[in-house]
């Protein structure tokens, strides 16, 4: 399994590295230069929705003859960024250490301006359900997943500068954002600073930014707020140890890799402030995804109810969770199993991954952020902690 999996990997980067890490999104329908130059169109949700909708669920990509470039995704850049300090963790070639420099300052050209501190968003308008995301409008989820892969350059370059641009996303977070109390006290952080929406794993993923630059700093206020945060969220835990997506009424889906972050950043916020009154919280929520998600076979289900649609997104966060909780070693056969069927399935001949299984049809798209990065940092770690430090993975 581990040469077929450390195959896997090289065919990867080696199309990641050709394309230049630029690409396609499943919700980049709105930088299409067609649909923008139809007069009114742009102006309409219905519209914006129904044409995002069209091209995230076309098994066909239409991009290029609507007008749509491939381009670099902030997200994409950051978990890049925590990629290549995984594998320069493993082997410190030279070339790793380029590519995170790389990868550094293409983050840092792609910062939203205006802001209390450092913050990122998508290179596309967005429209969904609860609310409507201009192009480059910063998020909790982007902003702390890149601000987290500049601390993981950070502790291997020692560049301050990476520390305190880490350290000015906590201001956006605690100054920018909107929150929603409970009677406890306790709040959830918005997506970004145009909505009230409560949604789990993003509040999370930013208490879990706070939780890590505290445990460097030992400023109080972060962790404080932090365990506020973490609180809100583990008070929404089901009976059986799961969590809805959010508040909102259509938000009440429980799927594969949205549990997967909450875990994560709950075991996060654990370690980075020591402590550990959720320990049952996450053991509960722990088990309930561990025996929820995942077939006999290795497939990866999307929702707690349903196999469909096969997203590349969850079997990449089977092993970041797994790393995460420490359970790599104890849980290998279940996550080999279900890699094994994702190569096998969703793997194409030029490296990179579909980026849906569907019961009649496949979408095979190779979306750079969805896909190809998520699938690139899992394997980065699943080789990074079973390879032996004697090989070189690319």
């Amino acid at each position: 399994m581990l040469n077929k999996f450390h195959q896997s990997f090289k065919k990867l980067a080696f199309y990641c590295e050709a394309e230049q890490f630029k690409g396609y999104d499943p919700y980049d329908g709105l930088n299409s230069k067609f649909f923008q130059s139809i007069p009114f169109l742009p102006k309409s949700r219905i519209a914006r929705l129904a044409w995002i909708q069209f091209f995230k669920r076309s098994p066909v990509n239409l991009r290029k003859f609507v007008g749509i470039k491939k381009e670099y995704n902030p997200k994409a850049l950051g978990l890049f960024l925590s990629s290549y300090c995984n594998l320069y963790k493993h082997d410190q070639k030279p070339a790793h250490l380029e590519r995170i420099k790389f990868f550094i300052e293409k983050i840092d050209a792609c910062r939203s301006k205006g802001y209390s501190g450092a913050c990122w968003g998508y290179n596309f308008d967005w429209e969904s359900r609860a609310f409507f995301q201009p192009k480059f409008m910063p998020t909790i989820v982007a902003s702390s997943f890149i601000s987290n892969a500049l601390l993981d350059a950070y502790e291997i370059t020692k560049e301050e500068r990476l520390l305190t641009t880490a350290r000015s996303t906590c201001d956006f977070i605690l100054k920018d954002l909107n929150r929603t109390h409970n009677a406890a006290g306790n709040f959830a952080f918005s997506y970004s600073p145009l909505d009230n929406s409560v949604v789990f794993n993003a509040s999370l993923l930013g208490a879990r930014l706070l939780a890590r630059v505290y445990s460097i700093t030992k400023e109080t206020a972060l962790i404080s707020e932090s365990k506020k945060a973490v609180a809100f969220c583990c008070d929404q835990q089901k009976e059986d140890g799961s969590w809805s997506y959010g508040t909102l009424p259509f938000h009440q889906w429980i799927d594969n890799f949205h549990t997967g972050y909450n875990l994560e950043c709950i075991s996060d916020y654990m370690k980075y402030s020591r402590d550990i009154s959720y320990s049952e919280i996450l053991s509960k929520g722990f088990r309930y995804y561990i025996e929820t998600f995942f077939t006999s076979e290795g497939i990866p289900k999307y929702y707690n109810n349903s196999v469909y649609p096969i997203d590349i997104h969850a079997p990449a966060q089977l092993v970041i969770t797994l790393n995460k909780l420490g359970k790599m070693d104890t849980h290998r056969e279940l996550m080999e199993r279900v890699m094994s069927w994702t190569v096998d399935n969703m793997q194409s001949e030029q490296g990179f991954f579909r980026y849906q299984v569907n019961k009649y049809v496949t979408s095979k798209i190779p979306y750079m952020r969805w896909s190809q990065a998520w699938m690139f940092m899992s394997l980065s770690i699943y080789l990074n902690h079973f390879l032996p430090k004697s090989e070189i993975i690319i």
